[in-house]
């Protein structure tokens, strides 16, 4: 099995592609829009990834967080508020807010669990601050770590109930950042004591499944390369002072912030401490370049990721119930 998590050119596999991941092995697959069309295809699509893999455990990843990050879209599904929301109504009754991401976070894994998607890359844990890039800040959950941690345990704790793996993000931490490392490399200038405070919500959901990187320069703790690619970062901070031991994937390789080829960035992720590359937008030359530089996973990246699969344990729920419960509560606000 290699290190690495594919993304698939459309509704349905290729002959090319079937033929490239029956050979590579990758540890999963990620969906975007071009991948979900409704509930039959995103099933039948699903069910054939894991046909080819020999793997009912298979990890079948989606960036489903709600508001501008949902690959699931209406009107095949509904839509979901992103993290604001709910810090808005956390200022009113926190224990509210609390109840509002449960039933969010229930009912929007019983949505993806019902076509076969089983990891959800959320809760974001990044601290928002002032200066905080658009891309993540009207992503989060707020500027307080206490906060932002509580309610990233509730949303994991709901996605585990609804049957979802949740994936903590962005260690160590991209509320700093400044310009969207979609496009450009954020460098953060912030001091070590400063930089506490945006570890703190990682800490305190160390324990969580899976985690992802971002690609980001602290100066602080490597000057020279983005987390992703530091084995000082992963090391000594995510694996270290946070105690991170759950299965790290990087955040996309393909984000401008990183420069080289597929297969160097992939490589390069690998050797400093990432358990796997994700790759995301199934260009086949930039998949045959990373699948022939990495080797296979080793046992320290299998045992992760069976503990993380094995973390999910499904509770009967409705996902129309569950819904009414947190409009209701966001409506206090």
């Amino acid at each position: 099995m290699k290190p690495v998590i594919f993304g698939l050119s459309g509704p349905v596999l290729t002959p090319d592609e079937r033929d490239f991941f029956r050979e590579a092995d990758p540890l999963g697959y990620i969906l975007f829009g071009r991948n979900c069309v409704d509930r039959g295809q995103m099933r039948a699509l699903t069910d054939s990834l894991r046909e080819l893999s020999g793997r009912d455990d298979l990890p079948i990843l989606i960036d489903q967080e709600g508001g501008r990050v949902a690959r699931m879209k209406p009107p095949e599904w509904p839509p979901f508020p992103a993290g604001p929301a709910f810090d808005k109504l956390y200022d009113l009754a926190p224990s509210s807010a609390i109840e509002a991401v449960r039933a969010n976070a229930q009912a929007l894994a019983l949505m993806l669990a019902d076509v076969g998607v089983n990891v959800n890359c959320a809760p974001l844990l990044d601290v928002r601050q002032p200066e905080t890039t658009a891309a993540v800040g009207e992503r989060t959950f707020g500027s307080d770590p206490m906060r932002v941690a509580a309610l990233g345990r509730v949303m994991l704790d709901g996605l585990a109930k609804g049957g979802v793996v949740g994936v903590i993000k962005h260690m160590p931490g991209h509320g700093r950042g400044v310009v969207d490392s979609h496009y450009e490399l954020p460098v953060v200038a912030a001091s070590d004591a400063e930089l506490e405070r945006d570890i703190e919500p990682f800490r305190t959901l160390s324990d969580a499944p899976m985690g992802m990187t971002c690609h980001v320069v602290f100066k602080a703790w490597d000057a020279e390369n983005p987390a992703t690619l530091s084995p000082a970062v992963i090391s000594e901070v995510i694996r270290g002072r946070i105690g991170f031991d759950g299965l790290l994937m990087t955040d996309d390789i393909d984000m401008k912030a990183l420069s080289g080829s597929a297969g160097e960035k992939a490589a390069a992720a690998v050797a400093a401490g990432c358990d796997v590359a994700l790759d995301c937008w199934a260009r086949m030359p930039e998949m045959e370049d990373i699948a022939g530089r990495l080797g296979d996973a080793p046992p320290q990246t299998l045992a992760r990721l069976e503990r993380a699969m094995a973390s999910i344990r499904p509770e009967p729920g409705e996902m129309t119930a569950l819904i009414a419960k947190r409009d209701e509560l966001l409506a206090l606000v």
